[in-house]
């Protein structure tokens, strides 16, 4: 008899987090919406005049922040019930309403930055140099670098209205994964019910049969929906497409990276770094395989445990443990760390039906971070708590510290803070944790994030370069050589060491609903594990100034860069230096785990 996944509303309060503390009640959210509505009324009485005064536009920034703060918690209050049951129609309902007012403030808005750009190139300046609007230098710094790409206000009215029936695609495709596929083996049920709260726990067991069943059942119910999946996938590229052509870019990867200022070439060094490094992978699999003392290793083994005895670990004791790692970044950081999780409820702990799969951390300034996991008691999610709270401290630094004109940043540096905490917290529990069993199962964590960020990412940011390239030379994507190109490349990352199924491999895409439709968003986790390794070297080793440099970094939100950003943190993600350093970090803990199994 599998072990039952528990329905939402018999998950335990205290494990949930507080949506509470965002708005007190339903009765609360429809008064903030109303109120939005009512403020959008007079957005119009703004157009034409935000460029008359440093007033009239301090007026208008002082406005539009104050809406962007409502409209997104809002969204935040009705994401919390729809992400931990999107079975949930009720929720569904909230969160339809909530992306409809954000799409309905988008295009209210679009009229500012069209009409700023409008103004003469003296009044612009006249306007920057204003004492009262200092704080917003690097925002005019920015929108003069897109200038050109900006377009009139009512292209951008119209791009801001898309907003919501363009997240159909996405919404349709995690609909489909979160809610509506059935994981029924074929040879019979498993002690635990597969869901997306569980899949990677099952494949992790230690027994062979259990990860097979998984594994193929898993990947057969996405097969199923194949056709349906791959039409929401195509619609996805072709509205990147779209937006990239309508603000002038050169391609749709160039309009991805332009908003962080981030050349194109970063994301072609990183691709080329990891082909060359590919032969350490196949030595990986390889490893593995003899490890395991089978004949041929599968994708479902690449997880298995080469300990007899992995280590069960409490949700307690990973915070404890989590806790004691960051100390090098000081008391602060670590109190606000631990209050957060133990009295504010930040985190949505544990499986439950109609969960959204994987792990995220949201919320916005004026709410706590939250997380969003289904914790098993293994030491991958121990890591996986630990990453998400690396992004719920650099939200927390960022909102303490940042004018509501800087107080988001973006995904390239998003990733550095994530792997940045599971790198030091890895880091401590290799120098404290040392019976040889548990630095097995460190390393085999350690790799399988590696496999995550440093294998699969990669290979699914060549796979969305090439359906973009092929959407924008007017091909069509279908689901069978969507399939096929993403086999293609799997094929060469697995090399002859592993055992080749082309129709359930070449079905990872579309085990990725949320990823893909980011829009050139997986390539930088690879470049965020690599900054995330070289600044959290700095720290742990207690290199005079690495710790205040951090805290700087995490305190910096979007007020400057990302790029820069990080070069004053210490690491230079311009140059492929440091993706070939975590590459080398990656062949030493082969070498480790090689050393400990043989």
């Amino acid at each position: 008899m599998a072990a039952t996944v528990p329905l939402r509303r018999d998950v335990p309060i205290e494990h949930t987090w507080d949506a509470s503390s965002v708005f007190a009640s339903d009765t609360q959210w429809e008064e903030a919406i109303a109120k939005v509505h009512a403020d959008l009324a007079g957005v119009s009485k703004f157009h034409g005049h935000i460029t008359t005064s440093a007033a009239a536009l301090l007026a208008w920034f002082t406005l539009q922040e104050d809406l962007i703060r409502q409209v997104m918690h809002i969204w935040i209050y009705a994401s919390m019930f729809h992400e931990v049951d999107t079975a949930d129609g009720s929720a569904a309902a909230k969160q339809a309403r909530a992306s409809g007012l954000y799409a309905k403030f988008a295009a209210a808005t679009a009229f500012a930055e069209p009409e700023l750009l409008a103004a003469p190139p003296e009044t612009l300046e006249s306007l920057r140099a204003d004492p009262s609007l200092s704080v917003y230098g690097h925002y005019f710094d920015e929108l003069l670098r897109r200038k050109e790409h900006v377009r009139s206000a009512e292209v951008e009215e119209v791009l801001g209205l898309a907003m919501e029936p363009f997240e159909t695609a996405s919404g349709i495709h995690g609909i489909l994964s979160d809610a509506d596929l059935k994981f029924e083996p074929k040879s019979g049920p498993l002690e635990q019910e597969i869901t997306q709260g569980t899949i990677g726990t099952l494949l992790s067991s230690p027994d062979r049969e259990t990860r097979r069943i998984a594994w193929e059942t898993y990947s057969d119910a996405y097969l199923a929906h194949k056709h349906s999946m791959a039409a929401c996938i195509a619609a996805g590229i072709q509205q990147n497409v779209l937006r990239a052509r309508v603000h002038r870019y050169s391609s749709s990867l160039e309009a991805a990276l332009a908003p962080g200022n981030i050349p194109t070439q970063v994301f072609h060094s990183l691709i080329d770094a990891f082909k060359r490094r590919l032969p350490l992978w196949h030595r990986y699999w390889d490893l593995r395989r003899r490890a395991l003392k089978v004949d041929k290793l599968h994708v479902y083994d690449i997880k298995a445990p080469l300990s007899q005895a992995n280590p069960s670990i409490s949700f307690e004791q990973s915070m404890k443990w989590i806790c004691e790692g960051m100390a090098p970044l000081g008391t602060a950081y670590v109190e606000a760390m631990r209050r957060g999780v133990a009295e504010q409820r930040w985190v949505d702990k544990f499986p439950n039906h109609g969960k959204r799969m994987g792990a995220f951390s949201s919320g916005s300034q004026g709410t706590h971070p939250f997380i969003l996991m289904s914790y098993d008691d293994s030491i991958y999610d121990l890591s996986t708590l630990a990453h998400e709270l690396g992004h719920s401290m650099h939200s927390y630094h960022t909102w303490q510290t940042q004018p509501p004109a800087y107080a988001d940043y973006g995904m390239f540096v998003a990733e550095v803070a994530s792997n940045f905490n599971q790198a030091l917290v890895r880091d401590y529990l290799f120098k404290t944790q040392l019976d040889r069993d548990f630095q097995i199962a460190l390393i085999e964590e350690a790799m399988a994030n590696f496999h995550r960020y440093f294998f699969i990412m990669p290979t699914l940011a060549r796979f969305e370069l090439e359906i973009h390239e092929r959407v924008e030379r007017g091909e069509a994507l279908t689901a069978d050589t969507l399939i096929d190109l993403m086999a293609a490349l799997f094929a060469e990352g697995y090399g002859d060491k592993v055992e080749f199924d082309k129709e359930r491999i070449g079905i990872t895409w579309a085990e990725f609903p949320t990823h893909l439709y980011s829009n050139f968003y997986v390539y930088q986790y690879a470049t965020g594990i690599a900054g995330a390794h070289a600044l959290a070297e700095g720290v742990a080793a207690g290199t005079p100034g690495a710790k205040d440099r951090y805290l700087d970094f995490l305190r910096a939100g979007s007020s400057r860069y990302e790029l820069d950003v990080l070069k004053s943190a210490g690491v230079d993600l311009s140059t492929p230096v440091p993706v070939e350093k975590a590459f080398d970090s990656l062949a030493g803990m082969v070498d480790r785990l090689e050393s400990l199994l043989f």
